[in-house]
């Protein structure tokens, strides 16, 4: 839509500053730089125009155009296809993967329902492909009417655009629920200045108008083009003169329409209906428009007055002036016209070229309900979910249920389409689907799968609070009917109750674990998830020590899975979490690692950000936090793209364990906030938890012992005893003895029952704490000696210090000092910055100068960057590092260029930094190279980013050159990378 007959400059009136912004926007994508933009304002501020303008100016640029269509919304990933249609000739650079989920998206290749967030990864690597070539520039008109699946893909492959000259402009009707766009840069489109918009008036005006006139229109549309242009064209000069035929004040959208709709009286009946049939039809295909009209019976030349009126074009393809023109044509036909048309588009659309589109309109010219309509439209659903277009699938099937006759089938297919609606993130429309089911005539199986449903929606709603009961009574309702499902869901409920934790009386876990100890027994040989209920359920009746024995087989089970199955993705969190109660860091390393290797060799990104969370909480407790960064930032992009809420846990133990009580904080109180509202208890104790970490480091222990006693109320699965430990240390060291002595009873109730390393090195330390003389030092080097030989390197480092500070106290200087000295040096390079500045307080006092590390020289690389470069290190190709952190290769390779720009400049080719010089997320080198080809011969071929540390299984046993610090197996932290 052009704004104005006449440009002002190089920009359209009034709009100096937007157009500003899209030349700069088009200047940086013609050097190599990516933007994302969206425009957003009412309908008629010209969106449309300022896109028309990208596309002028857009010289020597591949175009790409998009427009969403209100009718359109339904049908999957036809949004996407109009974007990706003129570059699939380059579909076969693709990896493999890609290639295939884009293939089955559009319906070119038959497969499994493509993950979305992979379509939206290829759709990233066919930009960028294409943008190989020259710039490219998308435009997307309209976007608040594509299909859901659409917007996701096209927003999460801008979000990822970096170094790739590729800009998407996207335009946005306002209001809208675009939460998909809502973290991208925003431009408002508001009205005109009162200047602009009265010379707009005034160009399309012929004749005197009355300033009063003039300003109550300009005042009433608010300085709105589009309602500027069209007043003129809706009423006679007498009318507007006077301004007794002005519309009445409301929404200029509102306003608009009603004008077009005027105008739209004033066309021959022939011509509205030609219109409607256009309007009614989203594809803008003029064959299909032209067939429809002569089964009409409309004459060919009926069209003539609408185009005069500049309200519709017509082509090769058909355009309408204005998405307005299209609205008020269809709405304001009466029903029966409307049936008319979409019946004669579905007899003229080809079945077996477009079957859903038929289906649709056949949908839509249905009378009344028609069970041959109804199951095609269950066909489309069919289809839909095979492409991966959930939304479109619950789409058909809920108008499949609207047009069903008969009762029983009618409930089935609501059912269907509840279930459908909540797998699409639509849990309101599901509960009013579940509604329509459950008034109809179902059997036993079906309320027991109603029940299942509604209790899946209070999850998704609400994670806590109402979710476990409803769970339960569908498990008691599925037992006579499906053994393996109704165990399967008190599984749920229990891991439901896990997570509402304290919130309300705190007995959600109890009560859900008494109602399922009764359940009928597995089918044999039991499953793993048998054998993890059966266990949780007698942890939480019997006590931890009864169900310990079996809970160590059930995560032993899942351990020895092979091949890995579905249940490995679907209850990977729920097993870490056991695999931790029971102080089995070993399992839950193992676990962690193979649930993440899973989703992403699934391509199933909504399970990868979880598996990413458990997995970095691995690394937090084996002292990596850099690594635990990394995939936590990793995992907040994959839930910010799915519009989904951060994973919080590790990131709380992770920013506590660095010790900065500001960013810290923040954290955890935000989350503790937000956990508060939606009824997570778990997530509430897991702040005090990580509080108490935070201050037992900062030497704050009147505060740890307050949130860790907090923490501990309750028997909460894995973080109780985590926070026994921080209890008995806080509680020595603020004068609440008593209260620690009961919590080391507590904790040795369960360690005793675990046995591992981690387990009985805790208990250890614990026990030490509260012991004197001789017995003190000897379980002080227990606790060290068993820490060393499990992936805690937090803890174990912890043990040093405790161990060290108590020989201080005791006055054996030379020897705490070896003790505080190996802490400090261990928490220096783990990045547990409180921590480490506790022990070099302790070095001093005991006589030993110590210094703070001299941030200015170090070489700070991104967390990204660093993550890159330790994926080259290992031998992956750009492509391949790009799928896996989600960027195209183009991007790889911009930040592998950062990598060793960086390394260049600080260092001398070839000469490694010195030991001071290797710090948490800095630059340090290692013998491994990366293979990466270097930007030019100067640039160092081995560089690796992150702290100066390897795999735990990789590390040798050695000790320090201070003896009586020995560092075990799994546990050592090399002094000198180069050393290798």
């Amino acid at each position: 839509m052009a704004i104005s007959g006449s440009r002002a400059g190089a920009g359209l009136r009034g709009r100096d500053r937007e157009c500003d912004v899209l030349d700069r926007l088009l200047a940086r994508v013609r050097t190599g730089q990516s933007s994302a933009l969206v425009l957003r304002g009412e309908p008629g501020t010209g969106k449309t125009a300022l896109l028309d303008y990208v596309r002028e100016r857009a010289s020597g640029c591949h175009l790409a155009q998009v427009v969403g269509v209100e009718s359109e919304m339904e049908l999957a990933f036809a949004g996407l296809h109009q974007l990706c249609a003129p570059m699939l000739d380059r579909l076969d650079r693709l990896p493999e993967p890609q290639r295939d989920a884009l293939r089955v998206a559009f319906g070119l290749h038959e497969g499994g329902a493509p993950d979305r967030f992979l379509v939206g990864l290829a759709v990233l690597t066919l930009l960028s492909e294409t943008a190989a070539e020259r710039p490219l520039v998308c435009l997307v008109d309209d976007a608040q009417w594509l299909d859901r699946a659409s917007v996701q893909a096209m927003a999460f492959a801008a979000r990822r655009l970096l170094a790739e000259p590729v800009a998407v402009v996207f335009a946005v009707c306002e209001p809208t629920d675009d939460h998909e766009l809502r973290d991208l840069a925003g431009l408002a489109i508001t009205g005109l200045a009162d200047a602009d918009a009265a010379q707009l008036l005034a160009s399309v005006i012929h004749g005197r108008l009355d300033e009063q006139v003039r300003d109550r229109i300009i005042a009433e549309t608010r300085g709105n083009p589009l309602a500027l242009l069209e007043l003129p064209r809706a009423f006679t000069p007498a009318e507007l003169a006077g301004g007794f035929g002005l519309p009445s004040p409301g929404p200029v959208a509102g306003c608009v329409e009603r004008c077009f709709t005027r105008r739209l009286q004033s066309v021959p009946a022939d011509t509205r209906r030609l219109l409607l049939t256009a309007a009614a039809d989203p594809s803008g295909d003029a064959g299909l428009l032209w067939r429809a009209v002569a089964r009409l019976g409309i004459a060919a030349d009926a069209a003539a007055p609408a185009e005069a009126a500049g309200l519709i074009e017509i082509g090769a393809q058909v355009r309408f002036r204005h998405p307005l023109v299209r609205s008020a044509a269809y709405r304001s036909a009466p029903p029966q016209e409307r049936q008319q048309v979409h019946r004669a588009l579905s007899e003229v659309t080809d079945p077996e070229v477009e079957p859903d589109r038929r289906a649709w309109h056949r949908a839509r010219a249905a009378q009344g309900p028609d069970e041959m309509v109804a199951g095609e439209l269950e066909r489309s659903a069919d289809r839909a979910q095979n492409r991966g277009g959930i939304a479109a699938a619950a789409a058909f099937l809920a108008k499949a249920t609207e047009l069903t006759p008969q009762p029983a089938r009618r409930g089935t297919r609501a059912l269907a389409a509840a279930q459908t609606k909540l797998d699409a993130g639509a849990p309101d429309a599901s509960l009013g689907l579940l509604a329509i089911a459950e008034a109809a005539p179902l059997d036993e199986l079906q309320h027991a799968r109603a029940d299942l449903l509604r209790a899946e929606i209070a999850l998704a709603v609400n994670r806590g609070r109402n979710a476990p009961p409803l769970l339960l009574r569908a498990a008691e309702r599925l037992e006579p009917l499906d053994v393996a499902l109704a165990r399967e869901t008190y599984l749920e409920a229990l891991e439901a109750a896990i997570f509402t934790g304290r919130i309300g009386d705190g007995d959600d876990a109890l009560r859900a674990a008494e109602a399922a100890r009764p359940a009928p027994p597995a089918p044999q040989p039991p499953r793993p998830i048998d054998l993890m209920l059966d266990g949780l359920a007698v942890r939480f009746t019997e006590g931890f020590a009864a169900g310990a024995p079996q809970l160590q087989r059930a995560v032993q089970a899942f351990r020895l899975s092979d091949p890995p199955s579905a249940a490995d993705l679907r209850w990977g969190g729920l097993v870490c979490r056991v695999a931790t109660d029971l102080c089995d860091d070993e399992a839950w390393h193992e676990l962690a690692t193979r649930g993440l290797s899973r989703a992403r060799d699934t391509g199933a990104l909504t399970a990868l950000a979880t598996a990413l969370s458990y997995c970095a909480g691995a690394h937090v407790h084996a002292g990596e936090l850099d690594v635990a960064s990394e995939m936590l930032d990793e995992a907040d992009a994959i839930a910010q793209a799915a519009g989904n809420a951060p994973h919080r846990y590790a990131a709380m133990t992770l920013t506590a364990t660095r010790g900065r009580e500001g960013p810290a904080l923040e954290l955890i109180e935000t989350s503790a906030r937000d956990a508060d509202a939606r009824g997570e208890g778990r997530a509430i104790t897991m702040a005090d938890y990580a509080t108490a970490l935070l201050y037992n480091g900062l030497g704050d222990y009147q505060r740890a012992f307050a949130a860790a006693d907090r923490a501990c109320q309750r028997d909460q699965l894995s973080v109780y005893w985590w926070a026994l430990g921080e209890l008995v240390e806080a509680g020595v060291r603020s004068g609440h003895r008593d209260v620690a002595a009961d919590g080391l009873r507590r904790l040795q109730e369960r360690t005793g029952a675990c046995g591992t390393d981690w387990a009985l090195g805790i208990e250890a330390r614990s026990r030490a704490l509260l012991s004197t003389g001789e017995q003190a030092g000897a379980l002080y080097r227990e606790a060290t000696e068993r820490l060393a030989h499990s992936h805690a390197a937090v803890q174990h480092a912890r043990a040093h210090l405790l161990h060290g500070e108590w020989l201080r106290r005791e006055n054996r200087r030379l020897e705490a000092r070896e003790q505080l000295r190996c802490a400090h040096d261990m928490f220096s390079r783990i990045g547990a910055e409180a921590f480490a500045e506790r022990a070099r307080r302790e070095l001093v006092v005991s006589g030993e100068t110590v210094h703070r590390a001299t941030p200015q020289t170090l070489v700070v690389l991104t967390a990204q960057e660093a993550q890159i470069a330790r994926l080259a290190r290992d031998g992956h190709t750009n492509p391949e590092i790009g799928a896996q952190l989600f960027l195209s290769p183009r991007t790889v390779e911009w930040h592998l260029r950062k990598v060793f720009t960086k390394a260049r400049h600080r260092f001398a080719p070839g000469t490694p930094p010195s030991s001071a010089q290797c710090g948490t997320g800095q630059l340090t080198w290692l013998a491994n190279p990366i293979r990466a080809r270097p930007t030019s011969p100067e640039e160092p071929e081995y560089v690796q980013l992150g702290r100066n540390r390897i795999s735990r299984r990789r590390r040798r046993a050695a000790s320090p050159s201070a003896g009586g610090c020995r560092l075990g197996t799994r546990n050592r932290i090399r002094r000198d990378a180069m050393s290798r």
